[in-house]
């Protein structure tokens, strides 16, 4: 407002004080307001400093937002006991598997799913559901109110002591966008676990199938979009969303079942480097390379395995999370894309608009993808009929070499 504008506002209200003096009156009224909860704030400090020293320090981890110090033990046994036990399932299935872990040595978490818990596997066995009459339960069931839901996650994680997780379709993350942006903005640890992410859960067709969501929520400042190729990458991303503090994260899980690609303990979070080399080339230096997320990386390992019959040696790169990619050294990232190989020929594949990938693929490379809305359909069927298969991946590096 210039001058005239204020000089208007303040005769209209009648407003006669100087710039910057508070009336007596307000201030008394104000800073009487400011003691109206003492009580009950004395009344809570001294139930904690009653409380045993073992329920003082919990409290206090919770509050502050560290972690169980038996958290990164329980997830490291899980995923060596994932290696050894290969088994292909969704990742969303994958996800609630890795949530029974999580939800048993980290009491602080609070799920929940905007009228889709038997969809997006949101609920552990343990769990107790919030109700108007019962707070003691650790899940909620929000409706269909994925603005409300992600809205409510964002104020638990400001108050402090909770870890808020929740669920619905990647597609309806456009419901709840404005709170997603909040999450990144204030820096909160909010995860959303957003299950059929691609044309692969088949007949519901385009109304469900989202296509341009993986970048569209990539280009939001602050948020971790995870997509995890199987149950061992799911594990991984889990812990790296639980262990980013002041990031909120997306995990992007497929209706289909994947299986396992990952088949060897590495003894260290591959996933939180937000990509990696899953399967090198034979002889270790590669005419191609392979980029792949969630459900395209078994497909890039199928054209792998042709690529090489063939002659031609294959590098498959998995990579579960962009930003935390980009976020790596400038020497890791080259190694990794191969920039030290002025030949290789680079073809990324997903499942979705292929916006970002052609700062990874180069000119030279070629990106396999949507270009348009998905179809209803068998998921298998979907993939053949816009060209995301292991055939069209070995046709497109073919071309280029």
């Amino acid at each position: 407002m210039g001058d005239d504008e204020i000089a208007l506002a303040r005769a209209e209200l009648g407003w006669d004080y100087p710039p910057f003096v508070i009336p007596e009156d307000i201030r008394a009224a104000w800073l009487k307001a400011g003691q109206r909860s003492k009580a009950q704030a004395d009344d809570w400090y001294a139930r904690f400093d009653s409380l045993a020293a073992d329920s003082r320090a919990e409290l206090e981890r919770r509050l502050c937002g560290a972690l169980p110090a038996r958290f990164a033990k329980a997830m490291d046994d899980y995923i060596a006991d994932l290696v050894a036990n290969p088994q292909k399932v969704a990742t969303r299935k994958a996800s609630e598997m890795a949530l029974e872990v999580i939800n048993a040595v980290i009491p602080e978490m609070v799920g929940g799913s905007a009228d889709l818990t038997g969809s997006n596997n949101t609920k552990t066995k343990d769990m107790g559901i919030v109700s108007a009459d019962d707070f003691s339960g650790g899940y909620i069931h929000y409706g269909v109110r994925e603005h409300g839901m992600a809205s409510a996650m964002n104020g638990m994680a400001l108050h402090g002591g909770f870890i808020p997780y929740g669920g619905t379709f990647l597609v309806f993350t456009d419901y709840c966008r404005p709170a997603i942006r909040l999450s990144a903005l204030m820096k909160q640890r909010v995860i959303y676990v957003m299950t059929h992410d691609s044309i692969g859960l088949g007949e519901d067709g385009p109304t469900h199938q989202p296509v341009e969501h993986l970048a569209s929520l990539r280009a939001m400042p602050n948020l971790n979009v995870f997509r995890p190729a199987d149950v061992v990458e799911t594990a991984e991303c889990w812990k790296a969303a639980l262990e980013a503090g002041e990031t909120p994260s997306i995990l992007s899980l497929t209706r289909q079942g994947l299986p396992q690609v990952r088949l060897e303990n590495a003894g260290e979070n591959l996933s939180a480097k937000g990509g990696y080399i899953l399967a090198e080339a034979s002889g270790g230096t590669p005419k191609a390379i392979l980029l792949a997320t969630g459900s395209e990386v078994s497909l890039a390992m199928d054209a792998r395995s042709d690529l090489e019959a063939q002659g031609i040696p294959t590098r498959v790169v998995s990579m579960p999370c962009l930003e935390l990619f980009d976020a790596q050294e400038a020497a890791y990232k080259a190694d990794v894309l191969g920039d030290h190989l002025p030949d290789v020929k680079r073809v990324a594949v997903e499942a979705g608009i292929t916006y970002g990938w052609e700062r990874y693929v180069g000119r030279e490379g070629q990106i396999i993808g949507m270009t348009g809305f998905g179809a209803s359909a068998p998921a298998g069927d979907l993939f053949k009929y816009f060209g995301i298969t292991a055939d069209a991946v070995v046709e497109a590096v073919k071309t280029r070499l």
